[in-house]
């Protein structure tokens, strides 16, 4: 009987080593990049790498090093456009630079954030970036003395901690403002959740700019939602059937103006020759509702861009700048003038 034939052993480094004319140790410098390596060694060591098929054992060397080369994300929701915008630019960030992100979801629930931080941490991530969030600064300050973490939504200054956001108050402003200089007195808001930040910087850039303006606040206008589109369906609901006069709507975010527009839709109640609508956030869908939706621009690929930088900056304890454009108001098709 014949025997069988043995089995191909997959190459290792002291085989690339050899093959490259170079000693182990050069060739495990190359792989981790603990050192550097001289022009001809590199160019000889990678020609054998690719020569040979050769794959790193990263378990191993995440062993020999203590990294294990992956940012860990916290995100709010894994489909959601307003997080994959900021997670693409997580991404990009990384590319090329040997680090993965690991992405969780902690669906806006505190105590599910932080146990979904202790499991990054189990898992020896460098890094965290967290995109918004319920938890605390001081709970984030606390995590941030086992690793170094970047968080967007907050303002934070620590030795292994930094966060940052955006005016969104000031492009509420900006928004209404537009509203108004189109004509419109009676605007109505669906308001975001009210314990979100953000939610309540974009209520106080309405209320703030109708008085600027000399425009009586109406308390019936304001109607709660809830950032999703069913919280802006539910909110034109009860505007529509409480009989208030309304020209405009500026909605907290353009999943809350999708609702919204459904609502009016039902009604028959036309955009914008009825009905003028603003939203924030403006997600890629927001190009191509019925009409094109006119919204606050959030540069969110930009914001998860910078955070993958800082995040490696931090890591090898670099510095770093963030520099995001400002929030800005898109106008499209969705608002009319008046008067």
């Amino acid at each position: 009987m014949k025997p069988a034939a043995a089995a191909t052993l997959p190459p290792t480094v002291h085989m690339v080593a050899r093959e490259a004319g170079v000693s182990a140790a050069t060739v495990s410098r190359f792989l981790n990049g603990t050192a550097k390596v001289s022009d001809d060694k590199r160019r000889a060591i990678e020609e054998v790498i690719e020569r040979l098929n050769f794959k790193p054992n990263v378990l191993a060397q995440n062993l020999k090093t203590g990294s294990s080369r992956t940012i860990g994300v916290l995100t709010q929701s894994l489909v959601s456009g307003y997080f994959t915008d900021a997670m693409s630019g997580i991404e990009d960030a990384l590319k090329n630079t040997g680090y993965a992100p690991l992405i969780v979801s902690g669906h806006w629930h505190a105590d599910e954030e932080a146990e979904r931080i202790e499991l990054l941490i189990a898992r020896r991530v460098d890094g965290l970036v967290i995109l918004t969030g319920r938890l605390t600064d001081a709970q984030i300050l606390d995590f941030s003395r086992r690793v170094p973490i970047m968080v967007f939504g907050r303002q934070l200054d620590a030795p292994r901690a930094f966060g940052f956001c955006q005016d969104h108050y000031r492009a509420a402003c900006d928004a209404v403002e537009y509203l108004v200089l189109q004509g419109h007195r009676h605007i109505a808001f669906i308001a975001g959740p009210h314990d979100h930040e953000d939610a309540r910087a974009r209520l106080a850039g309405y209320q703030d700019t109708l008085k600027r303006h000399h425009i009586k606040r109406d308390a019936r206008l304001v109607v709660a939602g809830d950032f999703h589109e069913s919280g802006g369906l539910q909110a034109i609901e009860q505007l529509l059937e409480s009989g208030q006069r309304f020209t405009a709507i500026f909605a907290a975010n353009d999943l809350s103006a999708y609702g919204a527009r459904l609502g009016l839709y039902r009604r028959n109640i036309r955009v914008p020759d009825d009905v003028s609508i603003v939203g924030f956030d403006d997600l890629h869908s927001s190009t191509s509702t019925t009409p094109p939706l006119t919204t606050v621009r959030q540069p969110l690929f930009e914001v998860g861009r910078c955070l993958g930088q800082g995040i490696l900056s931090m890591i090898a304890h670099e510095p770093f700048t963030v520099d995001v454009p400002p929030l800005a108001l898109v106008v499209r098709e969705s608002v009319r003038r008046i008067g």
